[in-house]
Formats: structure tokens, C-alpha cells, sequence
């Protein structure tokens, strides 16, 4: 691998890494603030998470 593509693969964990964290700590801020609201906003952080995740390996393929 080329000095680049590390610096970029490291870029695209850190990022990943950082929406991932928000998505879970806005989402334990919504569970306290509703906690009826549970099964819901799990749903929604699991699937946004794992877009997250879907769009940080694809660009890992592409680097």
C-alpha cells in the first residue's frame, strides 16, 4: 500500500468511527428523554449505523 491510501484508509475509520459514536449518543440522549420510545429509536440508530458502516467499507474498497 502507498503512504496515500493508509492516510486515507485511517481518515475513512476515524470518520466512520465519529458518526457512529454520534448516532449512539443522540440516540441514548432520545431513549432518556422517552424511554417509551425505545424499540423505535433503537430500529432507526441500528439501521443508520449500519449505513454508516456500508458507506465507510465501500470507500475503504475504493481507496
Amino acid at each position: 500500500m502507498e503512504i496515500p491510501s493508509i492516510v486515507g484508509a485511517g481518515l475513512i475509520v476515524i470518520g466512520a468511527g465519529i458518526g457512529i459514536g454520534r448516532i449512539g449518543g443522540s440516540a441514548m440522549d432520545a431513549i432518556a428523554r422517552q424511554p417509551e420510545a425505545y424499540g423505535k429509536i433503537q430500529t432507526a440508530m441500528l439501521i443508520a449505523a449500519a449505513l454508516v458502516e456500508g458507506i465507510a467499507f465501500a470507500a475503504l474498497f475504493v481507496g
